[in-house]
């Protein structure tokens, strides 16, 4: 089982790279073999290239992701944050709250993101 700094630690970089990197280093982040629901109730991407595809789209987006919470039990995550992401149209504010699953080797196993489109905020 991961430690509790090893999922720590996991999850500062997933916000780094949330907030710089590419879609690629972000699902790098993840298990080979990991799933992703974004939000909680819609499709299930399954492995890392699908996952890659979802973040995709903050390719080329000026994004900064503040982690505002996080719990650490056993092999699991539970955090608050708040991502910003600057588009032409401007600004638009989500702050979801994701539950990540890591395995031995702190990769991230299984994600659900829980928000909705009305927790989105303009301006």
């Amino acid at each position: 089982m991961p430690s509790v700094e090893q999922i720590t630690a996991a999850v500062t970089e997933y916000a780094a790279r949330i907030s710089t990197g590419t879609a690629v280093e972000v699902a790098a982040l993840y298990a080979e073999d990991a799933t992703l629901e974004d939000p909680a109730g819609s499709e299930v991407r399954v492995g890392r290239e699908a996952i890659a595809a979802f973040y995709s789209g903050l390719d080329g987006v000026e994004t900064t992701m503040e982690l505002l919470t996080l719990r650490v039990a056993g092999d699991t995550a539970a955090f608050h944050f708040r991502v910003t992401s600057t588009l032409p149209t401007g600004p638009i504010v989500v702050e979801p709250i994701d539950v990540m699953v890591f395995d031995e080797r702190g990769l991230i196993t299984s994600m659900r993101a829980i928000w909705n489109p009305t927790d989105m905020t303009t301006g």
